[in-house]
């Protein structure tokens, strides 16, 4: 196993990072070994892994390593967030060309983990054609009332969103516009869009407390609004009329819709005020509530109108 870059070999590289994360509690035994050792705890595990490309997910001609890193850690634990779960622990696998500077893809990668309060325990160094991150995350959630699934969605049920939509999508397509011209950074009013897009947060919190207010369905906002809300109609075999879909400021609505990279919540729940009582009780910003579900698994509305098909998705041959 063999890693290059200007910050020198992978054990050196692992050595530097040991040495800038939290060491584990006693009865564990995190990075060093040829496994993590780790007490999950009472209840149901949850296990994710997600993949991060340079030039797939992110493009390094617009954000530095340390971006890449971090969004990495960011969108698998989103995952764990659409569950309803809590995060305990991190697997990180990175690879990338001998000019590559390690420290700093890894610098993000242990800044995410730190903000977002889930250690990294342990994961592998490579060389690689392409710069690329590996999270697997563990995490867990309570037997009662169980993690939240994409298929639990009924007939009636109201949808939420836990923010405004479009602000990833649009700080992408800000870096895109200032990229040829140096001495034009983002405008003060776009760096708030630029950082979305560069350091996006799971909702761990926001994804706990929809659970505990009934969520019946829940994804979380990555490839799109109307993508990932047609998942949830999909699985839950219903349809949806929405009335009012919330933009970020700076954003468009085509933005908000098929943009993705908000990784913002959306979900369903049986009971409003449930949902304002729980996120009120946990100190959150209310749900912002868009519409709701039908029995007609046909239907996908916009203010009246059907909605069409659009965001991400990895396509092949």
């Amino acid at each position: 196993m063999t890693a290059g870059g200007a910050a020198g070999g992978e054990f050196a590289i692992l050595d530097r990072l040991r040495h800038r994360l939290p060491g584990p509690p006693a009865g564990e035994v995190w990075i060093g070994d040829d496994a993590a050792v780790v007490r999950l705890g009472p209840g149901l595990a949850l296990l994710t892994t997600d993949m991060s490309v340079a030039g797939i997910h992110a493009d390094l001609a617009l954000v530095d390593p340390d971006d890449l890193g971090w969004r990495a850690v960011a969108v698998s634990l989103s995952d764990i967030a659409a569950m309803g779960g809590t995060a305990t622990h991190l697997v990180v696998a990175a690879a990338g060309p001998p000019a590559t500077d390690m420290d700093l893809l890894l610098a993000g990668v242990a800044e995410a983990a730190e903000s977002h309060r889930c250690p990294i325990v342990g994961g592998d160094l490579s060389a690689a054609e392409a710069v690329t991150v590996v999270v697997s995350v563990v995490g867990r959630v309570d037997d009662e009332p169980g993690p939240v699934l994409r298929g639990g969605a009924r007939a009636g049920d109201r949808l939420f969103v836990t923010a405004p939509l479009g602000a990833g999508a649009a700080g992408l397509r800000t870096l895109r516009e200032t990229a040829s011209e140096a001495d034009r950074p983002p405008s003060s009013a776009a760096v708030h869009l630029v950082e979305a897009y560069r350091r996006p947060r799971a909702r761990l919190v926001e994804g706990a407390t929809a659970r505990r207010a009934g969520a019946t369905a829940m994804i979380d906002v990555s490839d799109g609004l109307a993508a990932d809300l047609g998942h949830v109609a999909s699985a839950s075999g219903v349809g949806f009329r929405l009335d009012h879909v919330p933009v970020a400021a700076g954003a468009t609505l085509e933005e908000a819709f098929g943009g993705g990279d908000d990784y913002e919540l959306v979900f369903a729940a049986p009971d409003p005020d449930r949902v304002t009582s729980a996120f009120g009780d946990d100190g959150l910003a209310a749900p912002i509530p868009i519409g709701v579900c039908t029995a007609d698994r046909g239907e996908r509305r916009y203010d009246g109108e059907m909605l069409e098909a659009r965001g991400w998705e990895h396509r092949w041959g």
